[in-house]
């Protein structure tokens, strides 16, 4: 038994597709705030499943390295970023650009050495703590957010920039700001102009 044409006329006036993100920053904010949500869940199942505050820590900087070394490729893509000059440069970008990208704040940058491979990122705002007022009972050691730590260095390993990362100050154990050091653990090597015969 076929159709009456005119029902059939309905079913094509029916937009059956679910509404899309128009643009990659809508898409960015979605996920933002999806991970905002879940974060706190994340790390209170973590310190169900370890006994000790540095299982914990290892873990949330494993996790954020495994996320780092695959949202580079997002972030390169997205960004138009070319390549840093120099270590000053890849920290001004990881505080102005990747952070603004993937959590909306954008840190402040010092260099912290002479040798400028040496930098803090210091977070007035941290959204990963939006929703946590104090560490849990029994966690003082707990580095609550370090899964940001392990997203820089594997994001920066990706790029054949290897460096340590780690918190320094944090908000949440009584310190008067949030701060993220990292240590280039390589010279940039500068390339020397060549000669014209």
């Amino acid at each position: 038994m076929s159709q009456p044409n005119s029902r059939r006329h309905e079913n094509h006036k029916i937009d059956w597709h679910l509404p899309s993100v128009s643009s990659s920053a809508s898409a960015h904010h979605m996920s933002r705030e999806l991970f905002v949500l879940t974060y706190g869940a994340l790390v209170a199942q973590l310190c169900k499943d370890y006994e000790t505050d540095d299982e914990v820590n290892k873990s949330l900087d494993k996790m954020g390295y495994n996320i780092g070394i695959r949202l580079v490729e997002d972030f390169l893509a997205h960004s138009g970023i070319r390549k840093c000059r120099s270590y000053n440069e890849t920290a001004d970008i990881i505080a102005k650009v990747a952070f603004k990208m993937y959590l909306g704040i954008t840190p402040s940058v010092t260099c912290s050495n002479r040798s400028r491979n040496e930098f803090s990122l210091i977070l007035e705002k941290n959204p990963l703590v939006d929703f946590v007022e104090e560490l849990p009972a029994g966690r003082s050691s707990l580095c609550f957010c370090n899964l940001l730590c392990g997203v820089i260095r594997g994001a920066l390993e990706m790029i054949h920039l290897p460096a340590d990362v780690r918190f320094i100050q944090d908000r949440l154990k009584g310190d008067e700001v949030t701060e993220i050091g990292i240590l280039f653990l390589r010279k940039i090597e500068e390339k020397k102009p060549k000669k014209h015969k």
